[in-house]
């Protein structure tokens, strides 16, 4: 096996085949990012389903876990480009 990659989408290292996207060592994103054909799952689905898992997890409501998965998210490859760029005030 290759060096342990990092999904795109959650961030969550894959270390065994079954942890790649339908086993497929190509990808580069996670089976908890799979949609059952195999494609990643939109930005939308991906947000929300880190949301749940936030409030469920960390047992926060749901307006904090959206903004740690937002932080979250955009650190993420596959979700840069989803988040404008932030501005910082100067004082």
């Amino acid at each position: 096996m290759e060096a342990e990659k990092k999904c795109i989408a959650c961030g969550m290292p894959m270390r065994e085949v079954s942890e790649y996207a339908m086993g497929d060592t190509t990808k580069d994103y996670c089976v908890y990012c799979a949609r059952p054909d195999g494609s990643m799952q939109s930005f939308e689905e991906k947000r929300e389903g880190i949301k749940a898992f936030v409030v469920r997890t960390q047992r926060v409501d749901p307006g904090a876990a959206l903004y740690i998965t937002e932080a979250m998210m955009r650190e993420l490859p596959a979700w840069k480009d989803h988040f404008p760029p932030l501005k910082i005030k100067s004082v």
